[in-house]
């Protein structure tokens, strides 16, 4: 039997992969977390599928849940939201199931800044003007950020920088980009995306921090700081130029 991680997508039940979908009206046992993962998703479960809300969960007890399942015969779905690549922590869920023997397989979902990103309009990567994204949060007590990957260094790239996790450290976040991307940088932050309640806040380095705190955002949001959020004067990609020699491709 095999455990199913399983990317829930940004926030919108409908978001969910087709594959995503299958799999999870496949699983005798799914675990969620309840806090982020839409519940509607859990009437694709079984009738009779055995859920379990992992918020209250430390690693420990999630691994002795998925093991014990497998254990019993049965397929398990670990419904996580967004996508499993990026601050899903699945990483420490895979190394157990590795020690145990477990058998696993990672089904992708639509992550947060995808959803982000189409909330905006705005393709993230832009000809001459932003051909670089990173994704990445900001450093927090409890986990420090690698050496070379605080956010001072990172925006010296004046690459787009998409943060996570970072909502309610939004003065840091100005402080340490307004060297590099200067006061009148395009500043967006997406709130709940894809879902009812998604908020869109946009702005500037300058102005971005009292338009968030004013706002009360303090989690389940994207900040975006890159000039290509503003782009509009740009040359076209040469994907689809009349010069573009399409029998060599």
């Amino acid at each position: 039997m095999t455990v199913y991680f399983i990317g829930a997508g940004p926030g919108a039940a409908d978001l969910i992969t087709v594959r995503g979908a299958r799999r999870l009206a496949a699983c005798q046992v799914c675990l969620y977390a309840g806090s982020l993962v839409p519940r509607e998703l859990l009437a694709e479960c079984p009738p009779d599928a055995r859920l379990v809300d992992t918020a209250q969960l430390d690693l420990d007890q999630i691994t002795a849940e998925l093991v014990r399942a497998h254990a019993e015969g049965h397929d398990v779905a670990r419904l996580h939201s967004g996508d499993p690549s990026v601050f899903s922590a699945v990483a420490e869920q895979m190394r157990r199931l590795d020690a145990a023997g477990v058998p696993y397989e990672v089904v992708p979902g639509v992550p947060a800044f995808a959803a982000a990103a189409a909330a905006l309009k705005r393709e993230l990567t832009v000809p001459t003007v932003g051909q670089t994204v990173i994704l990445t949060r900001i450093a927090q007590r409890a986990t420090a950020m690698p050496e070379g990957e605080d956010l001072a260094t990172l925006g010296r790239s004046g690459a787009l920088i998409v943060l996570h996790l970072a909502a309610r450290y939004v003065d840091r976040v100005v402080e340490e980009l307004l060297p590099h991307y200067g006061a009148d940088c395009p500043v967006a932050v997406v709130a709940y995306a894809s879902r009812p309640d998604e908020l869109i806040i946009r702005g500037t380095l300058a102005d971005i921090a009292g338009q968030v705190k004013e706002a009360g955002v303090l989690r389940t949001a994207v900040i975006m700081v890159g000039r290509t959020l503003g782009a509009r004067q740009f040359r076209d990609s040469h994907l689809y130029s009349p010069e573009r020699d399409r029998h060599s491709c």
